[in-house]
């Protein structure tokens, strides 16, 4: 505690130098202490919001539907795509490694857990949501830290601030007999206000163990007064979901169950349980003009059981992972030598300790008991100064210092303890630093051109570090660190908007779980490379009729070893994507629509390059809806063209042709309605 006590007061002390220094100075703007840490500027980072509107909108049925629109974003998925569970984002192509190298924000606060899960967007009701922003590359690491490497998503939830009683209830149904209620409502009253959204969903789903059951709820409780505000928020979840397994292919015995029983299940009584729920207390303070302290820390607690059983033998996974954060902040306006000058300055420090118990039975005693512990202590500075009027300079530095203690009990006497071996126990203390400076010049109020070198790390997960299966464990693995170079243009013509940048990311030590023999255990990679070019464009045709798209060219490779020169698995090099809205009568009656093209990619655990690809896919999405005074209504195809296709399949390392993929829907439907208040 004391430690953070001289943070603060040092971050006290710069402010009464900055205020002291710049008392004449020009104050921008008041931050919304919700935005991101981003708003305080990140020059010459590749960036793009999504609106409320843009989520309302949109035909696909989920969150991840609505991020891979977006240039530089891939999806996959083991679980179907039902209410987007087991639906993975990847942005500049990590495949298997996605959701550790993907950070996601609730609210400018991390919300990446101790392990390979990652944050399951499906738990945010889609009606709390104000904005997503994005931001591209390794732009993010200074001000987020561990885990920033392909991007950053930032999910900003609506509040009642300022709202008179306003509310929204809906109701659908759809395909594979899923149905669902969304609701929010938010008021205010004087300087307090509130603002509560959950959502239900049940679904059959599309294979034999599909389903999915799931609760969500988020409430947000403030206070705002003229120099600053406090606030407390709350998120839980409970879901329940099932796991059918893979459809096996395998070319040489002539098995195709793609064919046959796309549909079936391999593990027939598979699944998974979680239950989580978070708290956030927060204080903000105008310390001065120009200086904005922000205190607020979080406490959230995971609890997941896995339960798996093929081929006769049962395995099951129970784990208990808590987090706490603390992360005080300053946001400075000022001026340095006349120059319009913001600062974001900050200290993060997050304690994550996790308890993995692995059985045969879930009512079995645990033959392994994992203990891991990760402190994390992060310093870092952004600046954005306007050197020029039309020139913008960032620059940040962060120095983050982590320590991990792991240790396995190994119960000789459980069932399924025949052939374990108990882990090494691992104490190591680290320190990692990321680092951006970017610019953008204005050439004219029509064009632009930015961009930024950065260096980010990641270090290993709890899942990482112990493996998924019966394999001897070893703690010790190696940070993985990435240096990202990325230029670009954006500007106007006319009506139309566009963006278009081009990148290279090299990385070395990137973490990897290779999940068969002879190696079926997580390993550091030789080399790595990412290149790309993303582009995209909007262009209202009239008043009613909008266009969007995007294409962008992702190249993921080996930079050496016996792999040299070979494709990273789950990387689509094209990807591409075309949205139309359409006002056909005012609010009464609205049309959208979206194409999306995902081409080819490798099969998971093929980095030897030698199996048949993912086949290339094209998907249609359609949205017709409208309002009447309080009511309103939508319904929705998915896969117009019913078309069959898998976006995730596990290869065999020896076997050519050999290969488990997870099929995903043809044709769905979803009709909706409800009201507002």
């Amino acid at each position: 505690m004391g430690s953070k006590l001289t943070v603060c007061g040092a971050l006290l002390a710069l402010a009464g130098l900055t205020t002291a220094a710049h008392a004449q100075s020009t104050v921008l703007p008041v931050l919304d202490v919700w935005a991101s840490r981003t708003g305080a500027g990140i020059a010459g980072a590749s960036t793009s919001v999504i609106t409320a509107e843009d989520i309302r909108r949109s035909p696909g049925t989920t969150i991840q539907d609505v991020l891979s629109q977006e240039v530089g974003i891939q999806t996959w998925s083991t679980s179907g795509g039902k209410n987007g569970v087991g639906t993975t984002v990847d942005m500049r192509g990590f495949g298997a490694t996605a959701p550790a190298n993907t950070l996601i924000l609730v609210n400018g606060r991390r919300m990446a857990d101790f392990d390979s899960i990652g944050f399951d967007l499906s738990s945010i009701p889609r009606d709390s949501i104000e904005r997503i922003e994005i931001t591209r590359g390794n732009a993010g690491a200074v001000l987020y830290g561990d885990g920033a490497v392909g991007g950053v998503i930032n999910i900003i939830t609506k509040t009642g601030v300022g709202k008179p009683l306003t509310g929204r209830i809906e109701a659908g149904f759809g395909s594979f007999n899923q149905k669902e209620i969304n609701g929010n409502a938010s008021t205010s009253h004087g300087p307090f206000s509130v603002a509560v959204a959950g959502n239900a969903v049940n679904s059959d789903g599309y294979r034999v163990n599909d389903y999915v059951r799931q609760r969500n709820g988020v409430g947000d409780l403030r206070y705002t007064g003229d120099q600053g505000s406090a606030w407390i928020n709350m998120t839980g979840e409970d879901q329940h979901l099932g796991l059918p397994g893979a459809r096996l292919v395998d070319q040489a015995a002539g098995i195709n169950e793609l064919v046959t029983d796309r549909r079936g299940a391999t593990t027939p009584n598979a699944y998974s349980t979680k239950q989580a729920g978070g708290l956030t207390l927060g204080v903000s303070r105008i310390i001065a003009p120009g200086f904005e302290l922000i205190l607020d820390g979080n406490l959230r607690r995971k609890d997941q059981t896995v339960f798996s059983s093929l081929f006769g033998s049962d395995a099951s996974d129970k784990r208990v992972l808590t987090t706490a954060s603390f992360t005080p902040r300053a946001i400075i306006d000022g001026q340095v030598i006349g120059m319009p000058t913001k600062v974001t300055t900050g200290v993060d420090v997050y304690t994550s300790d996790i308890e993995a118990k692995r059985s045969v039975a879930i009512n079995d005693p645990p033959f392994h008991t994992y203990n891991l512990t990760q402190q994390s202590l992060g310093v870092y500075w952004q600046q954005t100064t306007s050197v020029l009027p039309t020139t913008d300079v960032s620059w940040g530095a962060r120095m983050q210092q982590t320590r991990l203690s792991a240790r396995d009990r190994l119960d000789a006497t459980a069932p399924g303890a025949a052939f374990e071996t108990q882990a090494t126990p691992l104490d190591r203390t680290e320190v990692n630093h990321a680092l951006n400076l970017g610019f953008e010049h204005r050439f004219s109020p029509e064009i632009a051109v930015f961009g930024h070198v950065a260096r980010s790390f990641r270090t290993p997960n709890v899942d990482e570090r112990i493996g998924v299966n019966a394999f001897p464990v070893d703690f010790n693995l190696k940070t993985q660190t990435s240096q990202e170079i990325e230029g670009g243009a954006r500007g106007r013509l006319g009506m139309l908007e566009w963006q278009s940048s081009v990148y290279a990311m090299n990385l070395e030590n990137e973490l990897l779980f290779i999940p068969f023999p002879p190696i079926g255990a997580n390993i550091n990679l030789d080399p790595t490379r990412r290149m790309g070019v993303e582009n995209s464009a909007t262009l209202p045709l009239s008043d009613v009729l909008r266009l969007k798209g995007g294409v962008s060219y992702t190249r993921a490779t080996f930079r050496e070893g016996i792999y040299a020169g070979n494709d990273v698995p789950l990387v689509s090099k094209w990807t591409g994507n075309v949205g139309l809205s359409w006002d056909i009568y005012q609010k009464y009656a609205v049309f959208d629509a979206v194409l999306r093209y995902a081409g080819e990619r490798r099969m998971d655990n093929d980095q030897a390059n030698f199996q048949p690809m993912i086949p290339a896919h094209t998907t249609v999405d359609l949205r017709l809806g409208g309002a009447v005074q309080n009511f309103f209504w939508s319904v929705s195809v998915q896969n117009l063209f019913n078309v069959e296709y898998f976006d995730y399949a596990v290869a065999s390392s020896a076997t050519f042709g050999r290969y488990n993929a997870y099929p995903l829907p043809g044709r769905t439907f979803m009709a909706k309605a409800g009201a507002t208040f």
